[in-house]
């Protein structure tokens, strides 16, 4: 499965890892961001707190990993990346 994702986004094992713990901290970052800003409302831990912590995390996420990805290098890989997302989101069928 690695080797493929790595031969798919055509990357050395190096430059692999920095994106996978880009992923994997901008995610844990946008995690923490959402709760924080969570807890500034008055909402209880109920259904609606549920879907506004996701629509909340999906909105943050891409500014979360694109932010993370400056120190590691990978900057220009998740702007590609996420400008592949949005074309595909928004295609018209």
């Amino acid at each position: 499965m690695f080797n493929r994702l790595k031969d798919k986004w055509k990357v050395n094992w190096w430059q692999f890892t920095l994106i996978f713990s880009t992923f994997a901290l901008g995610g844990s970052l946008c995690g923490y961001i959402g709760r924080k800003l969570l807890m500034l409302s008055s909402l209880e831990k109920g259904v609606g707190y549920f879907v506004i912590y996701i629509v909340l995390v999906t909105a943050l996420w891409p500014i979360c990993v694109l932010i993370v990805s400056i120190p590691f290098g990978q900057f220009p890989f998740f702007r590609r990346y996420l400008a592949r997302i949005w074309g595909k989101m928004t295609k018209n069928k």
